[in-house]
């Protein structure tokens, strides 16, 4: 499997690089802006890429633009941010994008173990979102239905938990947190389907993404 990461500090992108290339990865191409970031992914034709948000010049959005260019190029790319901030109108068009997307806190990954496991979920199209991450695209959503424990446990699905990982982190049984799971599904009106990945498409419904935006799910 191979990474192209794209972050403006030579000591965080070389930390990124060595914890890939322990977790078996090889490294494309390190880039430190959003445009070189672009012309990586399509010269080396990489299985992921981690990029920062805020990168030259303007120190804004650069990377969160650049990641929603990938993926209207290569629908489904997989692509995991890492940020200090929570770039709201991006980061929720990113997630309406579909599946194989992460977006974490930098302040907030601390265990490398737990990077490299969300780098593992988002390459195989899963979605990992920061619990931060989650509550602020909840204030744009409507959420009125759901529980504040249903939030909990929603957020910590976003992260790509299973219900035995909820219930630990919850220090509750796997059947309560089975019973929030049925409730949120179907206070999301998310019948089973053949076809869906309900948890994953419980995230996206939360952030008040209708089911065609999924696309490649």
């Amino acid at each position: 499997m191979r990474a192209v990461i794209a972050e403006d500090s030579v000591l965080l992108r070389d930390g990124l690089a060595h914890i890939l290339r322990r977790s078996g990865w090889e490294v494309a191409a390190e880039v430190g802006d959003a445009d070189a970031l672009i012309a990586a992914v399509e010269r080396e034709a990489p299985d992921l890429a981690v990029t920062d948000v805020r990168m030259p010049p303007r120190f804004t959005d650069e990377g969160l633009v650049a990641a929603l260019e990938l993926r209207r190029r290569r629908p489904g790319f997989p692509v995991l941010v890492l940020s200090h901030h929570v770039e709201q109108g991006c980061a929720a068009e990113l997630v309406r994008s579909g599946r194989g997307i992460g977006y974490l806190l930098k302040d907030r990954v601390g265990d490398v173990a737990e990077f490299a496991s969300a780098v593992r979920e988002v390459a195989g199209g899963g979605t990992v979102l920061d619990p931060e991450v989650v509550r602020r695209l909840l204030t744009r959503s409507p959420v009125a239905a759901l529980t504040p424990r249903e939030r909990e446990v929603l957020a910590l699905i976003a992260q790509g938990r299973s219900n035995a990982a909820v219930a630990r982190r919850l220090v509750v049984t796997e059947a309560a947190v089975a019973k929030h799971v049925n409730s949120i599904l179907t206070k999301l009106d998310l019948p089973p389907a053949p076809d869906d990945h309900r948890r994953v498409l419980a995230v996206l419904a939360f952030l008040g993404v209708q089911r065609n935006a999924a696309g490649s799910r």
